[in-house]
This record gives C-alpha cells, structure tokens and sequence, in this order.
C-alpha cells in the first residue's frame, strides 16, 4: 500500500480520533457521533467479511435514505468492496438490467422495495446473499442488522486510492444504464475541493433530502462527513420535515433539484420559519425561485456544471456571481471545449465539454470499448456542449445529439429509451422524445408520436405504457399525434425539427 494513499475509511478514523465526540449522523431522531460511527461500520464490516465477500465484489442497494446505507459506504471502503446503488424509482424490469451489469454479490433493499424485486430472493441464485435494512426483514431475506458484529476488530483491505469505492448508475443509453466507477481518490478530491469552495467546515450541518444513490447528495454528504460536520438523513424528501429538521438541528446546508427548493420555500412560509441557519442550497433551480431564496433567507444558491462521472462539479459559482453561467472551473479541473475533429474551439464558440482532472472518475464498469471512446485523446468527453465568455465563465448550451438528454427534476432521461418503449405499441410507425421547459420539474418530457390515422392510440394510452415498462418518471407529460414525422435524408427522424413543430409550443 502507497504511503501517501488516503482512502474514505481514512476519513473516518481520522475523524474518530478528531471529532470523536460530535454528531456525525442523526436519522430518525437519534445520533450518532463519529466514533459510534466507526464503531458501527467496524462491526458491519466484520459481518461481512465474515460471509466471505472479498475485495472488488459488488454490493448493490435498492432502498431509500438510510443511516445504515452509509455504514455500509463505509465498511465497504474498509474492505475494498464497491457499493453499488440502485435508483429506487427503477421498474422492476430496469433493476434487473442493473444487476445483469452488476453482478453483485450481495443485494440489500429496504421495505419499500420489496415489490421490485419480488421472488429475486429464491430465484436468482448468482446473487448469494439478500439483506433488508433494519431489524426485521422480509420472507428470502435476512435483517442487516444481524451483520453487525461489535467489538470484533477484521483487518481492512489492503485499499489503494485508487481502487473503485461506488457505481453510480448514470442513464439507460443503451437500455442498461452505465455505471460510473468513482475511486477513494475521486471522492477525496471531490470532499477537499467542495469544503474549500463552499467553505464547509465542522459546524456545517447537511440536510440529505435528495437519494443516497445520486451524486448531488452522497457527494455533498462525503463533504460534509470529511469535514467532520453533521448530515441529517431524510428517508424522503418531505418539504414540512425538511423545514423542521432545518431549524431542529440548524441546518446550514441542502442540495437542489426542482422542485426541492420551491417546495421547501413553501413549506416555510407554511410553518412561519425564515430558516434561519440555512446558508447553503446547492444545484440547479429556476432564476424566479433562486430570487426568492435570496429574498426570503439568507443563503446563497451555488450553481454549476458536473456530472456523476466528474464526481459532482467541475464549475461552479454563487449563482449571483454570474447569473445564467455554471461557474468558473474549479481548482482540480481542467476543461476544454472541442468541435467534432477535437480541436479547440475559440472563446465565445460552442463546443463539447471534456474534462480531465483527478475528479474524472475511472471509466463505465465493465465498458472497456465505451471508455475508449469516452476517454479518447486523454480526456472525458461529457457529451454536454458549453461555451465559456471572455472572463472564463462556462454557459452550458445542450447536449451534443447523441447524448440528447432530458433532466425531469433532476433524474436522467435518455429519449431513445423512451422511444423504444413507444415503438412497442401496435401502429406506431416513428416517435420523437423531446424535453420542453417545465415550471416546476425544471425539463418535461413530450412525445410526438408517428401513427396512422384511425390508430386508435390515446395520449394515456402512450402514457400509461411507458410507465408499465419503464420508471414512471420517464412518462411523457403531453403526447402529440402525427401521421408522418420530419425526417433526414437517411429516413431518420429529425429530432430538431420535431423541437422547431412541438418544442416551442408548450
């Protein structure tokens, strides 16, 4: 092992010794410190080393904010093992597109997440071991509780910095959805560099409202915990909980995706509260609603451009600073804008967005052809296109064509998922996902559907289907007809002229 490696297990002996006395963790009312912290992911490290899973397996989590989701972060830093979290919101169908690239060799989930995953428990024997957050567990499964071995001190890993720590699932492009490896290194850097620039220290306390399993709130949750502070864990985002934990506990912090924020800001004027230790809402929010932030409390919205392959962000400004920018770049990126033939492009021209710095993550698990491609001329291609302004300001612009994504409240949506699920249904000839500015999911989807006349297709019909097969937030919100789509010289459809007939009309 290097002697100058430093991994996320690091950071919690550290602060044991440190900050042995003050709350890292309170879920559900009670606290936990840093040292009862360690002691806990100690004794469920020990269980699990005890059934034998061993350095480089994968764990993967279906199961909504828990204390117990980041011991085992934790014990699986210790061991070398690599978390791997599941977006609950998944159809049963797309969670087991994620385990057949998973292959993991352990599976926990919580109660709400039972009926995804069925009879899994008996028939899926690649997967050896299932586990139930909690004390009590369902029938094929067995409580995580029981892991727990305290006192029983099991040797860690011989864990390089450089070693995988998490997956995190990016969107379905080819229908099984990318998985994001970020090392101990990536998130270290990601933690010092997000203290430094928000100026997060020990006395930060951290509202996780949004999922353990994105990177907006495990990495400011890394942040927060690497700086010895406090992260209140929400199960689910409720906004009245939201404002009582806030000025419960002296909330300093909360990441954003809308409609969080105005949801928040509602439940406040609700209850009275002017949230009075808030001072940090990190993400990405509506102008109107950042207005109202500043005028209603005394926090600052930050703002940037990042993705979970940059471990979070890789620009990034108080929004006031320069509204309608993503930032500046940080001090631990470097980016570049490039045209097609990867040259570089000149201020003020749109180009894509590639990153390199030791906040790139390690490539897409198991994608070895994907990462040459996506790491092509030794720097990652986002797929996102920016322009930066003559004072080094990023402006994001879109996504190139063929990353075209759609962002409802923050989730990815890949439209060519969505359209393959479309072109199931009897009639359809050709469909074009687009997404069209919403007020309070920020991006919703439409779709414009080719199909005969007399097809007999309804919009719910369409609806209803994509959320019968896919997550249910990956439903079109509107749904146009047409008898013959607009289409390029090679017959496909014209995704950009579909934007110019639909997009501009909602």
């Amino acid at each position: 092992m290097k002697v100058s490696g430093f991994t996320v297990y690091d950071v919690l002996l550290r602060n044991a010794l440190v900050h042995a006395e003050r709350t890292a963790l309170v879920y559900e009312g009670e606290r936990l410190t840093y040292r009862g912290l360690l002691a806990r992911v100690d004794a469920l490290a020990a269980g699990l080393a005890a059934l034998g899973i061993g350095k480089g397996e994968r764990i993967c989590v279906l199961a909504q904010n828990h204390a117990a989701y980041l011991e085992l972060y934790g014990a699986c830093a210790k061991l070398g093992l690599i978390a791997y979290p599941i977006n609950w919101r998944l159809s049963p169908e797309e969670v087991g597109r994620v385990l057949e690239r998973a292959r993991p060799s352990m599976m926990v989930v919580d109660a709400s997440s039972l009926p995804q995953i069925g009879d899994w428990p008996a028939t899926r024997g690649e997967i050896p071991h299932w586990y139930q957050f909690g004390s009590e567990a369902a029938p094929g499964l067995k409580p995580c509780e029981t892991l727990y071995r305290p006192g029983d001190t099991a040797a860690p890993a011989e864990v390089a910095d450089d070693d995988p720590f998490c997956v995190i699932s990016t969107a379905a492009v080819e229908l099984i959805p990318r998985g994001a490896v970020l090392t101990h290194a990536n998130v270290i850097a990601s933690n010092v560099q997000t203290m430094a620039l928000m100026g997060i220290g020990a006395q930060d306390v951290n509202i996780v409202a949004l999922p353990l399993f994105h990177i907006a709130a495990l990495g400011v949750t890394m942040a927060v915990l690497h700086a010895g502070g406090c992260n209140v864990v929400m199960t689910r985002y409720d906004p009245a909980e939201a404002v009582r934990l806030i000025d419960a506990h002296g909330g300093t912090h909360i990441s954003d995706f809308p409609p969080v924020l105005l949801n928040l800001l509602n439940a406040a004027d609700e209850a009275g509260s002017r949230l009075a230790s808030l001072h940090i809402v990190s993400g990405l929010e509506s102008p109107d609603t950042i207005a109202r932030l500043h005028q209603a409390t005394g926090a600052r919205f930050w703002t940037g451009f990042g993705q979970s392959e940059t471990t979070g962000f890789v620009t990034l400004q108080p929004f006031q600073e320069r509204p309608g920018a993503a930032g500046r770049v940080t001090p631990l990126a470097r980016i570049r804008l490039v045209d097609d033939a990867e040259r570089e492009v000149p201020v003020g021209t749109p180009g894509e967005i590639c990153v390199r710095g030791p906040l790139v993550f390690a490539g897409y698990y198991d994608q070895p052809e994907v990462n040459a491609v996506t790491f092509r001329g030794g720097w990652h291609h986002t797929g996102d296109v920016g322009r930066f302004d003559a004072d080094g300001y990023l402006h994001y612009v879109k996504r190139k064509p063929e990353k075209e994504l759609i962002k409802p409240g923050g989730e990815n949506v890949y439209p060519a998922e969505v359209e393959t699920v479309i072109l199931e249904l009897a009639g359809v000839t050709g469909v074009s996902v687009i997404g069209v500015p919403d007020p309070q999911w920020g991006e919703a989807i439409l779709a414009v559907v080719e199909a005969p006349a007399g097809h007999g297709l309804s919009a719910q019909d369409v609806i209803d289907h994509v959320g019968s097969r896919i997550a249910r937030f990956k439903r079109p919100r509107t749904v146009h007809f047409s008898e013959a789509l607009p289409r390029t010289d090679t017959g496909e459809v014209d995704r950009e002229a579909v934007k110019e007939l639909w997009g501009k009309a909602e």
